[in-house]
């Protein structure tokens, strides 16, 4: 079955790929704003679903994949930081705590839905004011959720992961594997 991957993320497309997966890439664009009463759970799983469900209705006979991330810290979501400054405000709380990252994943085609919301824990040592104009500067923390890439720099502040490291990267391969595998791929 043709698999195509609803995202513009690249490393998402890098990970599928490097788990052996053969699929096209094709973005979509849905309102992503949270809604009222939603968590943070059924925020990303919505968010999957609406990609993946648009993308079917294009493609009636893929096997379409979908996934958003969020940063989650104290109930607070932080998606992809608008400007540098947020950037480096995203970093200040992340700074010497732990975060949860969490994945809405979901595997759709005319005949199958699956659907899956992944969870992984990141400790960040503490940072200076130094660290984060650095990282900041980098210009890696554009286009982030929670402004950090941590299969890059970021990698030097992050003291455990617990849970899926592809998670946190932004795909969580082997739950993919598994929803795909349940959907006949």
């Amino acid at each position: 079955m043709h698999i195509v991957l609803a995202s513009a993320s690249p490393r998402r497309a890098e990970l599928l790929a490097a788990a052996g997966f053969e699929f096209d890439v094709r973005p979509v664009d849905i309102d992503e704003r949270w809604r009222p009463g939603e968590t943070p759970e059924e925020y990303v799983a919505r968010l999957a679903e609406e990609k993946a469900s648009r993308e079917l209705e294009a493609l009636p006979d893929a096997l379409v994949l979908a996934a958003d991330t969020i940063v989650l810290v104290d109930g607070r979501i932080l998606g992809k930081p608008a400007n540098d400054g947020e950037a480096a405000g995203m970093l200040r709380i992340l700074s010497g705590r732990s975060h949860d990252v969490l994945t809405g994943v979901c595997v759709r085609s005319r005949e199958r839905r699956a659907a899956c919301v992944e969870r992984s824990n990141v400790r960040f040592a503490p940072l200076d004011e130094q660290e984060i104009a650095w990282y900041v500067a980098s210009g890696e923390p554009r286009d982030k959720a929670g402004a950090f890439a941590v299969q890059g720099l970021a990698s030097r502040f992050v003291e455990e992961i617990r849970g899926s490291y592809t998670n946190v990267v932004g795909l969580p391969v082997a739950a993919v594997y598994r929803l795909l595998r349940g959907a006949g791929a």
